[in-house]
């Protein structure tokens, strides 16, 4: 049913790596504003967690969606120093999890505004596949063969 598409879709979300990205980008940005974007890059990272925000396996020369979003609206001080300090440490260009929490608090929504947005998103998709396999009459299966690097 479409509900239990959906319902599956979102529920894919509650890891660490999609739908909890939006949280910790929240959380390290507030770390940066009361102690300063270098030192909240080092502590994160001095507890042996990946970076949110920053890097993405499909896009390695940087995130288009957040390339995009970031070229039309505001980041306010204490992203573009995280954005500097992030660079700096790791060496990745931010993804689209950075630029939604850039849109969050440009824009004073709620906290979780992030995560919302991810999943309203995403959640087009699904409904789009949803669709087309019910006018196609059969499951889609993606066929296709990684050939990048393993992390």
């Amino acid at each position: 049913s479409p509900a239990a598409c959906l319902l599956a879709g979102l529920a894919t979300l509650s890891g660490p790596r999609h739908g909890g990205a939006g949280e910790a980008v929240m959380q390290l940005a507030e770390d940066a504003a009361a102690h300063g974007a270098d030192a909240a890059i080092r502590r994160w990272l001095g507890h042996d967690r990946p970076l949110p925000a920053f890097g993405h396996p499909l896009y390695p020369d940087g995130d288009p969606r957040a390339t995009a979003l970031l070229a039309v609206i505001p980041v306010d001080e204490t992203l573009q120093q995280l954005q500097k300090a992030a660079m700096a440490a790791v060496g990745a260009q931010p993804n689209i999890d950075f630029a939604l929490a850039a849109l969050t608090r440009g824009l004073g929504l709620p906290r979780d505004a992030p995560f919302q947005l991810f999943a309203l998103g995403r959640s087009v998709g699904w409904a789009a596949h949803m669709v087309e396999q019910i006018i196609s009459g059969s499951i889609i299966r993606p066929r296709g063969r990684y050939e990048g690097r393993v992390t």
